[in-house]
């Protein structure tokens, strides 16, 4: 492993960009953590089943739609009731209709970790390992889960561990690459002013592009535009989406580095696992990936090789809470941060939970537009102040009106 990697940290405590650029631990100063104990902490329980005396009985789960949203609708045969909410990836109905729910009719929702391998035996559901999978069965996780902390009367988090924080520090990002340099700083500085949040994270490259940027010398342009333009306290996130062979990775996490940026997301195509610590080795800036991962063997790999700084599990892309808190038990015995990543709009309030209950979740978490939308389902609504969101307070999800949000839903054949 290079000498030069990891030789700074920045501190996650309430100070800009540049004011947080610290000496890190050396690489060998790190926790060295064997494969063992990585199982070992993947396979312990994560779900409080003592706080459910008597079997709860799994009667019904229905696909709804309710405006523009898809409601996955679960009940038991005492009449306890719980829903998610799914990301916008409609096209995976018919695995979820057919193959992901009649699994679970008339199971025990207690053993529920169990049903997570026992689904991805079921009808040999394995060989569509991915988010064609995991996607399904997050939302059916999901609704469960809602349905058992309406039970105990718990918000997800008391479900999954002890309660670490009920405020979460966010990020903003833009999502585009449609921008100019100028104009992508100025949309930031239009989220920034809505939100008043303390960073932000824009797109490098071209996406999955073979080094290729979205227009000529974009990146480069905009890496010092930001800091430039949005000052030193603004912490910034870049985020690749695969864009890069190591060279190139490595040429921009310079630039990156020059501006004291907070990480590096996803520099190298997502499965090239070897390209990725390649350019981890490289750079003192963290390097940041997972987003499209969806096996736990190849996790472990990349947390005992240390093949990123920060590991980012995608809620629904993985499978759910207790699959992504299984990664981020792994991540705290090497002592690297769980950010995860956030896909479809509903998918930040997963994310307030996860981030409620998992102790090193880095600095940030990334915020979605779509709370406006969502804030007032919970009761109270959900909050920002000081560039934080609040987590809902509500048993289950937190979701106020259960039968009032049901009351338009339609059944989807």
């Amino acid at each position: 492993m290079s000498g030069n990697r990891r030789r700074f940290l920045q501190l996650a405590a309430g100070a800009g960009a540049l004011g947080c650029w610290t000496t890190r631990q050396s690489s060998a100063a790190q926790p060295q953590v064997s494969m063992e104990a990585l199982k070992n902490a993947a396979e312990a329980p994560v779900l409080k089943r003592e706080l459910f005396g008597s079997p709860v009985v799994i009667d019904s789960i229905e696909l709804l739609r309710r405006g523009r949203d898809y409601l996955v609708h679960v009940r038991s045969k005492d009449g306890a009731e719980g829903v998610s909410v799914t990301n916008s990836r409609d096209y995976l109905h018919p695995i979820l209709q057919r193959l992901v729910i009649p699994y679970f009719h008339g199971k025990d929702a207690r053993d529920l970790e169990e049903h997570l391998f026992q689904v991805y035996r079921y009808k040999d559901n394995y060989k569509l390992q991915g988010l064609a999978l995991w996607c399904p069965v997050a939302w059916v996780e999901f609704a469960l889960l809602d349905m058992l902390g309406r039970i105990a009367g718990k918000p997800l988090g008391e479900l999954l561990g002890s309660m670490v924080r009920r405020q979460v520090p966010f990020y903003v990002a833009s999502g585009r690459r449609d921008t100019t340099p100028q104009q992508e700083v100025e949309y930031l500085q239009g989220l920034i002013a809505e939100t008043r949040a303390k960073a932000v994270k824009f797109r490098l490259g071209g996406r999955m592009s073979r080094n290729a940027d979205a227009m000529p010398r974009r990146t480069e342009t905009l890496i010092p535009l930001a800091r430039k333009t949005l000052g030193d306290q603004m912490d910034i996130h870049g985020d690749a989406n695969s864009s890069y062979d190591p060279p190139k990775a490595i040429e921009i996490g310079r630039m990156l580095e020059d501006i004291k940026a907070v990480y590096f997301e996803e520099p190298c195509p997502f499965d090239h696992l070897l390209d990725t610590k390649a350019v981890a080795d490289a750079l003192t800036i963290s390097v940041a990936a997972g987003e499209q991962e969806f096996s736990e063997w190849r996790f472990r790999w990349t947390i005992h090789s240390r093949g990123v700084d920060i590991v980012q599990p995608d809620l629904q892309y993985y499978g759910g809470l207790i699959r992504s808190t299984r990664v981020a038990r792994m991540a705290a015995l090497a002592g690297m941060p769980t950010t995860v990543h956030i896909s479809g709009g509903f998918g930040f309030v997963y994310m307030l939970h996860f981030a409620s209950v998992t102790p090193d979740i880095g600095r940030y978490q990334e915020y979605k537009r779509e709370i406006e939308k969502y804030r007032d389902w919970f009761t109270p609504p959900l909050q920002i102040a000081n560039g934080a969101l609040s987590v809902p307070a509500g048993p289950g999800v937190g979701i106020a009106d259960l039968q009032g949000l049901l009351k338009d839903a339609k059944p989807v054949s």
